[in-house]
């Protein structure tokens, strides 16, 4: 097996997304808060896709490769289950990362936040 494959984490905690109701009137932040408290192993996989970066001395990583990696694995590990991974939500994600991980903040770029 090649040694890239290797490195990739686990798929062993990869769910079913669980979409939040929609509320056209809800803050972008609220919008990623409810996602999150439904989806708590899309943070893990991404913590465990940020931290492999770490291993393989990644000096810069982007929030969206991690993004289409997630979109990759979920597909390997599922069959016929639509993998909804909102970009809108990115941004939210990465200051997740950023403040469980302090360490990690220079991996990622940053910008003001435009929608609350």
């Amino acid at each position: 097996m090649p040694v890239h494959q290797q490195q990739l984490p686990a798929l062993d905690d990869i769910q079913p997304v669980q979409q939040p109701a929609i509320d056209p009137g809800q803050s972008l932040q609220r919008r990623f808060e409810a996602f999150h408290a439904l989806n708590p192993w899309v943070l893990r996989r991404l913590e465990a896709l940020t931290a492999n970066c770490v291993a393989e001395s990644f000096t810069r990583v982007g929030i969206g490769m991690l993004f289409e990696l997630l979109r990759w694995r979920y597909g390997q590990a599922t069959q016929g289950d639509a993998f909804r991974l909102n970009n809108n939500i990115r941004s939210r994600y990465v200051r997740l990362l950023i403040d469980r991980h302090p360490e990690w903040a220079h991996l990622f770029e940053t910008r003001a936040l435009r929608a609350a």
